[in-house]
């Protein structure tokens, strides 16, 4: 740990991690809880208001995780749009898309 980083960011990661892969539903709940404790820990730690702002929404999502509120996966970056395929031209003729 270097001058000035703030230990309970990485300690919050591996927490969520840790809920990601737990087995069962109490494990996973009680992870997702020292998850958020560790992001509110972060947050009164920082200096950046940006930052802190960043880690109390961390600790709220990761609340929201432990009460069932939200899909595990939510914190993922959306899927983007599939734009629609056009028909696939065989020679001069379209194919029918199956």
């Amino acid at each position: 740990m270097g001058f000035g980083n703030n230990p309970f960011v990485p300690k919050a990661r591996v927490a969520e991690q840790k809920a990601r892969d737990a087995g069962d539903a109490s494990a996973r709940e009680q992870a997702w809880r020292d998850a958020a404790r560790l992001w509110e820990r972060a947050g009164e730690r920082e200096m950046d208001a940006k930052r802190r702002a960043e880690y109390e929404q961390n600790a709220l999502r990761a609340r929201a995780q432990a009460d069932g509120d939200e899909d595990p996966t939510a914190d993922d970056a959306p899927p983007a749009p599939k734009a629609a395929s056009a028909p696939a031209r065989t020679g001069n003729t379209v194919a029918k898309p199956n």
